[in-house]
């Protein structure tokens, strides 16, 4: 039989692959240098990229040697595939007022699609962080 790790409403599919965000969580929570992380899938191109957001741990910032070493961990451990390709630093994260963290409104908010429910979420003005970015017109 098969175990499903993460939710199907978060699987991400470049080039029509169906990958799940817990093997990419997995690998970057690794990192002394990162506090938290979220992942989505940015429609582009007629495809969908995988945009990792980090926010990092005080004293630590994402150098390109830190990038360097985080893909190559989500590559050799997870697969090539779930290399995302962008990777950018947020001040916060979206979470429901449980505690978890909310990654279609992320999704929503960088497609520039209306958010719903986000009476639910504990912190919505997070949501500000990944609004018009200009990493993601490019």
């Amino acid at each position: 039989g098969f175990v499903i790790h993460g939710r199907s409403d978060t699987t991400l599919n470049p080039g029509g692959v169906r990958l799940g965000t817990a093997e990419i969580y997995s690998e970057v929570e690794k990192f002394k240098e990162v506090k938290e992380s979220i992942v989505v899938g940015q429609s582009w191109d007629n495809d969908v990229r995988i945009v990792l957001f980090l926010i990092m741990n005080s004293k630590f910032y994402l150098t390109e040697d830190l990038l360097k070493r985080i893909k190559m961990q989500i590559r050799k451990n997870a697969s090539p595939r779930h290399v995302p390709s962008k990777v950018i630093v947020v001040n916060d994260i979206p979470r429901t007022k449980s505690g978890k963290i909310v990654e279609l409104a992320v999704k929503n908010t960088i497609e520039r699609n209306k958010i719903k429910n986000k009476e639910a979420l504990a912190n919505p003005d997070s949501l500000k962080y990944f609004m018009n970015l200009k990493e993601l017109s490019n």
